[in-house]
C-alpha cells in the first residue's frame, strides 16, 4: 500500500479522529475579550501594587511567622513557582490581546486608506468641475460686458433718433 493511499492527499487535512471525550468548544471572540481585559489589568499600576503587596505579605509571613506556620521557607520555592505560573499565563494572554489589537489596527488602516482614496477621487472630481465651470464662465457674458453693449446700443439709438429729428426741422 502506498503512502498516498494510506494518508490521502497532503494538501487536504486529515479527517477528525474519534476521541473518548468530546473536544471542548469555546467562543474565540469571548476568549479574546477576556484576554484583553486581563492584559489591560496586568499593565496597570493597580496590578503592580497588588502584586507587590501580595509578595511582601508572602515574604513577611514566611520570614517572621512562627516556624510551624510557615508554608514556604527561605528559598521561597512555592512563591517562585506561583510567579512563574502567573507569568506563563500572562505572556500568551498579552500576545493574544496584541494580535487582536493588530487586527483592529489593520482594519482601521484599510478603512482609512479607502476613505482617503475616496476623498482624493472626490477632490479630483471637484477640481475638474471647477475647471469646467471656469471655462464655461469665460464664454459667458459678464455684467460689465453687457453694460458696455447696452450703453453702445443706447448711444446708437440716441444718435439715430437725433438724426431722425434733425432733417425734419
Amino acid at each position: 500500500m502506498s503512502a498516498n493511499a494510506r494518508f490521502g492527499r497532503l494538501d487536504q487535512p486529515l479527517e477528525g479522529r474519534r476521541t473518548l471525550l468530546p473536544r471542548p468548544h469555546y467562543d474565540p471572540e469571548a476568549f479574546g475579550q477576556v484576554s484583553e481585559r486581563i492584559a489591560r489589568f496586568l499593565g496597570t499600576a493597580r496590578f503592580l501594587v497588588y502584586m507587590t503587596v501580595f509578595v511582601g505579605l508572602w515574604l513577611t509571613w514566611n520570614v517572621f511567622a512562627p516556624t510551624g506556620w510557615r508554608f514556604d521557607p527561605y528559598p521561597f520555592i512555592f512563591l517562585t513557582l506561583m510567579l512563574s505560573l502567573q507569568a506563563s499565563y500572562a505572556a500568551p494572554l498579552i500576545l493574544l490581546a496584541q494580535n487582536r489589537q493588530d487586527d483592529r489596527d489593520r482594519v482601521q488602516y484599510e478603512q482609512d486608506r479607502a476613505r482617503n482614496e475616496s476623498s482624493i477621487a472626490d477632490t479630483e472630481y471637484l477640481t475638474r468641475e471647477i475647471a469646467g465651470l471656469r471655462l464655461a464662465l469665460s464664454e459667458v457674458a459678464t455684467r460689465d460686458f453687457l453694460r458696455s453693449e447696452l450703453q453702445q446700443v443706447l448711444k446708437e439709438l440716441s444718435d439715430q433718433q437725433s438724426e431722425d429729428d434733425a432733417p425734419s426741422s
